[in-house]
């Protein structure tokens, strides 16, 4: 059983921390990639605030298909290059987003977002999708959350054959 209720007493960056340790008892005690990552969403949720949605976009057949989140229904399909998602492949870099109103071509899956931030999966050079956090706080991203976010990535590349799930 996991214990999350002690991220209620930690600052932000102990919280970071200790979501990344929950996340290497997870990854690497269980080998089915969306038992890992389905829970991965829930570790995501449970330590960090002020987020109404956590969760995979997948690589399929050329698209970012909606996988494992935690948050209200969302958009099924994703093209690269498109909204916040599709950037982050496309570039394959990080985006950090204060404002998603003022992000050309923002995809607007819940009206209550206002900022993101996506890291890309991206294992021996290619792209398996992408980590999408919400919040309905602007700003509410910051450098230290792409460090941690970008880490927890790592982490889930060294135990994950994404081959398994983007096929």
């Amino acid at each position: 059983m996991i214990k999350v209720d002690a991220v209620d007493k930690m600052n932000e960056e102990e919280r970071l921390k200790y979501m990344l340790l929950l996340l290497k008892g997870q990854v690497g005690s269980e080998k089915d990639v969306l038992a890992n990552i389905s829970n991965v969403t829930a570790i995501i949720k449970a330590c960090v605030e002020d987020l109404n949605w956590a969760g995979f976009y997948l690589m399929k057949n050329g698209d970012l298909v909606l996988g494992p989140f935690q948050g209200l229904p969302a958009c099924n399909r994703i093209e690269i290059g498109k909204g916040v998602c599709g950037t982050a492949i496309e570039e394959g870099k990080t985006q950090l987003v204060p404002d998603v109103h003022l992000f050309p071509g923002h995809i607007a899956c819940d009206s209550a977002s206002n900022s993101e931030l996506v890291v890309p999966i991206i294992k021996k050079g290619k792209a398996y999708g992408v980590l999408d956090l919400d919040s309905p706080v602007k700003g509410r991203f910051k450098e230290l959350h792409r460090v941690y976010f970008e880490k927890l990535v790592e982490i889930l590349n060294q135990y994950t054959d994404w081959e398994k799930v983007t096929e």
